[in-house]
C-alpha cells in the first residue's frame, strides 16, 4: 500500500509498505478514506518532535472503514465509519481513568499514530487499543464533516473546557489557523460575552469576519491596548495561545486580566521563557498541554445536530499520489488554503 513516510530527518517520502495486519486483541485495522495534513506533522519534519521515529508513516487526523478487528474490541466492527482519535488510550489506568488521556501509561498510549508508530496518511492504519481510540460516525455526517473530529476539534473543545469560559468573559484567541477556528467555534458554544481573535494574516481575519460576523477582530501591534478597550477588566479573562510564536506567548500573558485563565495549547519549536518578576501580582493561571482527545463522540451529537460546522476549513483536497505538492500548498499558506483533505 502507499504511505508517506518519514524516511530522513527532513523529508517525507511516499512508499510503498505492507498493509498493516492486527497485532493484539485490541487492534483495529482501518481502510483510510480522507487524512489531513496537521501542522504537528511540520513539527515532525522540521525536528521539533524528538520522539518521532524515522520510517514512520505520517497521519494523525483520519476517518475510513474498519476492515477488521481483534477479538477484544468492542465498540465497532468492520464496516463501520469510524473517527479515528488523535491518542491511544486504554481506558483503564490512572490517567485515563480521570480523564487525562494525553498521558495513558500503556506502551502505545497518549500521541502514538504517526508519531511513534505508522499513522494515517495511507490506505490503512493499524489503530491500537481501539475500542477507546475509534468513535463511530452518525449516519447523517460525511467524512468530510467527521474529519478534523478526533484532532483539532477535539483540541478546540478540550481547550475550551480547560479554559473554563463563562457568560460574562471576554475571550481572546491567538492565532486563526485551523486548531484557533476550531477553538473559537466550541468556545462560541459556550456564549461567552464577547471574543476577540488576533491574526497577523489578512486573509484569515477576512475569513473570520464573513463567517462569525459578531466576533472582534485585532493584530498582534497595539493588541494588549486593543484588549483593555475591548474588556471589562483591564484585559481578557480566559485567553487561548493557539499561533505558537514567541511573540504570541508573550501577548497571552500581557493581554490577560489579574486572576484570568491563560490556556496554552501551542506546539513550539523552541523554549519560551516565562517572566515571572514582570509578571509579578497578576495571579495568573496557566493550563498547558496537549489534548486529552476523549470528547470525540460529543463532538459527532454536536456536529450531527448542526452545532459545529468544520466543513468552510477544508479549503482543498489532494489524492494521495499528489501528497508532496498537498504539503506544499499547505506549508507555504498558498491559495488561501485552510485544510487540506487527503483521498486515500
Amino acid at each position: 500500500m502507499l504511505a508517506y513516510t518519514y524516511t530522513r530527518p527532513g523529508v517525507f517520502e511516499l512508499t510503498e509498505k505492507p498493509k498493516p495486519t492486527l497485532q493484539e486483541d485490541t487492534d483495529a485495522i482501518v481502510r483510510v478514506t480522507l487524512a489531513s495534513i496537521c501542522t504537528s506533522d511540520l513539527h515532525i519534519r522540521h525536528g521539533s518532535v524528538p520522539r518521532a521515529k524515522l520510517g514512520v508513516t505520517i497521519g494523525h487526523e483520519m476517518v475510513g472503514i474498519v476492515d477488521s478487528v481483534g477479538k477484544r474490541v468492542t465498540s465497532v466492527q468492520p464496516g463501520d465509519r469510524v473517527v479515528v482519535n488523535v491518542e491511544t488510550f486504554c481506558g483503564e489506568c490512572f490517567f485515563c481513568q480521570n480523564g487525562f488521556v494525553n498521558n495513558c501509561t500503556h506502551p502505545e498510549g497518549g500521541w502514538a499514530l504517526g508519531c511513534r508508530i505508522d499513522g494515517g496518511q495511507a490506505e490503512y492504519v493499524r489503530v491500537p487499543l481501539a475500542t477507546q481510540g475509534l468513535t463511530k460516525i452518525p449516519d447523517n455526517v460525511t467524512d468530510a464533516q467527521a474529519l478534523f473530529v478526533g484532532d483539532i476539534l477535539a483540541t478546540g473543545f478540550w481547550a475550551t473546557r480547560i479554559s473554563q469560559i463563562e457568560e460574562q468573559d471576554t475571550l481572546l484567541i491567538l492565532g486563526a489557523g485551523p486548531t484557533g477556528l476550531c477553538a473559537l467555534q466550541c468556545a462560541l458554544l459556550q456564549r461567552p460575552k464577547r471574543i476577540i481573535v488576533c491574526e497577523r494574516d489578512p486573509a484569515r481575519r477576512k475569513f473570520v469576519a464573513e463567517h462569525w460576523p459578531t466576533v472582534l477582530l485585532a493584530e498582534p501591534e497595539h493588541l494588549a491596548a486593543y484588549v483593555r478597550e475591548h474588556s471589562d477588566h483591564g484585559g481578557a479573562d480566559r485567553v487561548m495561545e493557539i499561533a505558537g510564536s514567541d511573540e504570541t506567548f508573550r501577548l497571552a500573558w500581557e493581554c490577560a486580566r489579574p486572576n484570568a485563565i491563560v490556556t496554552i495549547v501551542a506546539l513550539y519549536d523552541k523554549p519560551q521563557t516565562l517572566p515571572l518578576p514582570e509578571m509579578y501580582g497578576k495571579n495568573l493561571t496557566f493550563v498547558t498541554g496537549g489534548v486529552d482527545g476523549c470528547d470525540c463522540k460529543v463532538i459527532l451529537e454536536r456536529i450531527a445536530a448542526g452545532e459545529l460546522n468544520t466543513l468552510p476549513l477544508l479549503t482543498h483536497t489532494y489524492s494521495l499520489r499528489e501528497i508532496d505538492a498537498a504539503y506544499s500548498l499547505f506549508e507555504q499558506k498558498q491559495d488561501g488554503v485552510i485544510k487540506v483533505a487527503i483521498r486515500c
